[in-house]
């Protein structure tokens, strides 16, 4: 294994942790007139997501992404920034399948043979910084704080829970803390809990010349008790 592709992979992971899974969501849409004003749910979500501790997150890719290096993802994270799940990484053309754990400054990597690697986080973080996902005044809440242009285009029901489904640019400097290597502002699609108005799934192309692909973070289980320990 080349230890700094797949450190910056991971790192990357990590951090896609803003944007489908075949969940089997049925869309109920219903009159604009019915629906809530845009610029309001993402404000919202954005003060909600900064309340977040714990959280459930899934990553999917279509398309070209050989850019981020990532074909999937899925595990739990902190607002604290320590995080353990799989990912499943592209390095040249090969998929590796990797566990990690990140526990205060250390990143433990463990592939498919072989014991746990432990990494400084800081290896990681001069790409990208895990802790950074959940962290109020940088992170997810960062990047629906400063998306601009939102418009509800409807009800939608993601994982079992009623949200609205809004279409809304998100800003290339908000998203470069959290994924690196997109270098313009883009088109978001962001499903907001119709209750708690959290973030539930964002959905966003990333462009490469002669096309592009799409990724896609959900997140589930807000706040549920979490356990990480390092390897």
């Amino acid at each position: 294994m080349r230890r700094p592709i797949a450190v910056t992979a991971l790192a990357l992971a990590l951090a896609v942790l803003t944007a489908c899974t075949d969940s089997g969501d049925k869309p109920a849409p219903g009159p604009a007139a019915d629906l809530p004003a845009g610029d309001a749910l993402v404000k919202d979500a954005a003060a909600q997501m900064r309340t977040v501790r714990t959280a459930e997150f899934e990553i999917t890719t279509e398309g070209t992404v050989d850019r981020l290096g990532i074909r999937g993802a899925s595990g739990v994270i902190t607002q604290q920034g320590d995080a353990q799940g799989t990912a499943r990484l592209d390095q040249a053309g090969n998929i590796v399948e990797l566990s990690f754990v990140v526990s205060g400054d250390t990143l433990h990597i463990k592939g498919a043979t072989g014991g746990w690697q432990q990494v400084p986080l800081a290896v990681a973080s001069s790409v990208y910084d895990p802790s950074l996902i959940l962290k109020p005044d940088r992170g997810i809440a960062n990047v629906l704080g400063t998306a601009t242009a939102a418009t509800t285009e409807a009800r939608e029901t993601v994982d079992g829970t009623a949200t609205y489904r809004v279409k809304a640019t998100l800003s290339a400097q908000a998203l470069a803390s959290i994924a690196p290597g997109i270098g313009q502002d883009v088109t978001g699609t962001l499903w907001i809990g119709a209750d708690r108005k959290v973030l539930h799934r964002a959905s966003f192309v990333v462009p490469v010349a002669g096309g592009g692909g799409t990724v896609t973070v959900t997140f589930r289980k807000f706040d549920a008790p979490v356990t990480i320990r390092a390897p």
